[in-house]
C-alpha cells in the first residue's frame, strides 16, 4: 500500500462498492420496497467484518414506515495504515430487496473523526452523502451476513444517497461471485426485515 496515492489507495479500500461499474438488482417496485404503499421496513446490524487486511466495526438501526421518511443511523469504523476511519451518519433512505435479504441505506455524515487523510476531503465532511448495502442471509443459513463499507459522492457514478437507493447497485456480471465486493461479518447479525416480516417489538429499532 505504500507506493499508492491518496486516490489509488482510496479505491483499494473502497473496492468493495465503488470501484467497478453498477449492477442492478432485479426490478421490483420500488415503492412498495420503500415502503410507499403503506408496508413496513427496517435494517439493523451490529458487527465485524474484514477490510484491508484490518478489520471493521458495523452499527446499524433504520426503519421506514407508511411511506414515511427512512429514519435511523449507522457507523462504520476501522484503522487503516495505523489510522483511524471513523464516520457517524444520520440514515436519509433505504430500500429492501425482500427476496434477498439485501438492504440499501443511505444518509448524511454527522460526524467525521477519521484522522486518515484520504478520508478527511470536502466531499467527507458533515452534510455530505455517504451510503452502504447489507446482506441477511437469513437465520437458517451457514453462510455470514455481509456488508459494504461506505461510498461517497462521486463513487461509481453516484452522487446522492437518494440516487443510491434508487438504483439500488449490487454486483452482477462481469462478476461471477456471489455478492462479489461485499465483506462477510466475522462477528455479530444483520437484520434486514420487510414488509409482514416487521413487528411491532422492534417498532423502536
Amino acid at each position: 500500500m505504500r507506493g499508492m496515492t491518496r486516490g489509488t489507495m482510496s479505491c483499494a479500500l473502497l473496492a468493495v462498492t465503488l470501484c467497478a461499474a453498477p449492477a442492478f438488482a432485479d426490478d421490483d417496485d420500488l415503492n412498495e420496497l420503500l415502503g410507499e404503499s403503506g408496508d413496513k421496513v427496517s435494517a439493523k446490524a451490529d458487527g465485524v467484518y474484514g477490510i484491508a487486511g484490518t478489520t471493521a466495526t458495523l452499527s446499524l438501526k433504520a426503519k421506514q414506515k407508511n411511506g414515511k421518511p427512512a429514519e435511523g443511523s449507522f457507523r462504520q469504523t476501522l484503522v487503516f495504515q495505523g489510522l483511524l476511519i471513523d464516520f457517524v451518519n444520520e440514515v436519509t433512505c433505504m430500500a429492501v430487496d425482500a427476496a434477498n435479504g439485501r438492504a440499501w441505506i443511505g444518509g448524511i455524515v454527522t460526524e467525521n473523526n477519521s484522522d486518515h487523510p484520504a478520508f478527511t476531503t470536502s466531499i467527507h465532511e458533515p452534510g455530505k452523502d455517504v451510503w452502504f448495502r447489507v446482506l441477511d442471509t437469513g437465520p437458517s443459513s451457514a453462510e455470514a451476513d455481509r456488508t459494504t463499507f461506505l461510498g461517497f459522492e462521486g463513487a461509481a457514478g453516484i452522487i446522492t444517497s437518494e440516487e443510491y437507493c434508487r438504483e439500488r447497485i449490487w454486483p452482477g456480471p462481469p462478476d461471477d461471485v456471489p455478492n462479489a465486493r461485499t465483506n462477510a461479518l466475522t462477528e455479530g447479525k444483520i437484520k434486514v426485515k420487510p414488509n409482514a416480516a416487521y413487528d411491532d417489538e422492534d417498532s423502536d429499532d
